[in-house]
């Protein structure tokens, strides 16, 4: 029990040297001749069980089915190896990572601020600002600004929120109602759709406007031809005869 310790002790207190040192304890699994046991679990291509073996033995196999030998449960005893091709392999599980990351939504909180007596321009602008926000699935935080004496009148900025979450209903719902905040006062509006779904119907919209930019040559070199086509179906015009 204590040689056990012992030497568990000495592979952590080794690990943190080679760390100090500016070394780095790799992630990547241990294949072919850097896996440094007697005897190993063996799976096969398939994934069918071929038992244990000799850790020579399963490197014949490998170069047999010019395959590597991959390390996938080191902890295990003995160790579990499947034979594998090793690049085709991080190929694969690198366009799989970067497909999760790219179909992974992340739902973003906007800021929107607005003065109590904003003019009607400016209230439009601020307010397409949230309707595009809420398309794309991400929730919009709706400050009012109090300065001076507007402080003392917190139903104007409340009578505002109360507007704008009126005008976006269809697209957004309030989640967080008005609250003072010091000089301002706050609101938080979620949207109806879930980010995942604004990102697909932005991918469709993305798609359909480049198949319509893309058909748009080939309608038009349809439509010359078929003037050509019209223009060579006239009969030519008869010669007068001389007089």
């Amino acid at each position: 029990m204590v040689s056990t310790v012992t030497r568990r002790y000495a592979s952590v207190r080794q690990a943190f040297a080679w760390c100090y040192r500016g070394g780095s304890i790799s992630a990547e699994p241990r294949i072919n001749d850097r896996i440094r046991v007697p005897e190993v679990r063996l799976v096969g291509p398939s994934g069918e069980q071929v038992g244990i073996v000799p850790l020579a033995k399963a490197l014949e196999l490998a170069q047999e089915y010019d395959l590597d030998l991959v390390e996938v449960a080191a902890n295990a005893r003995p160790p579990v190896c499947k034979l594998m091709d090793y690049g085709k392999f991080k190929y694969e599980s690198a366009m799989k990572a970067r497909e999760a990351r790219k179909n992974q939504a992340h739902t973003v909180i906007k800021e929107m601020k607005l003065r109590p007596k904003i003019d009607p321009h400016d209230y439009d602008t601020k307010k397409g600002h949230v309707v595009r926000f809420l398309k794309q699935g991400d929730k919009v935080k709706i400050t009012i600004m109090f300065r001076g004496r507007e402080q003392s009148r917190p139903e104007l900025g409340y009578r505002l929120l109360q507007r704008l979450a009126e005008d976006v209903q269809d697209l957004g719902f309030v989640e967080s109602n008005p609250k003072q905040d010091g000089r301002n006062m706050i609101m938080v509006l979620g949207p109806h759709k879930k980010k995942t779904e604004a990102m697909a119907e932005a991918r469709e919209a993305q798609a359909a406007r480049k198949a319509e930019r893309q058909g748009q040559p080939a309608q038009a070199d349809e439509s010359a031809e078929a003037e050509q086509s019209v223009e060579a179906e006239q009969p030519a015009p008869a010669e007068q005869p001389a007089e």
